[in-house]
């Protein structure tokens, strides 16, 4: 089970559910268009986490090393991240 931690909620992804999803869920206000990790939309800053943050696929949006995009990033253990909008360059 993977515990998510942000500064408004801490909740749990279900089983095959992205944490976009899972942010989208619990009523965080998360940017996001493609959900394939082309566009870089939908990217937080990574704060802290139990196991390393991997993608299935490298995504083609440029990110930052503590950044992390939630649509196509897989994620266990317990992550806390920074929900707020990150300023595109």
């Amino acid at each position: 089970m993977t515990w998510v931690m942000t500064s408004k909620k801490q909740f749990y992804l279900h089983d095959d559910e992205s944490l976009l999803d899972g942010l989208l869920r619990t009523g965080h206000d998360v940017n996001y268009q493609c959900r394939e990790g082309y566009c870089g939309s939908c990217r937080v800053k990574r704060i802290a986490s139990s196991h390393t943050v991997d993608y299935p696929f490298n995504p083609l949006a440029m990110i930052e090393d503590d950044e992390i995009l939630p649509c196509c990033c897989r994620v266990r253990g317990v992550i806390y991240i920074n929900h707020e909008l990150i300023e595109k360059p």
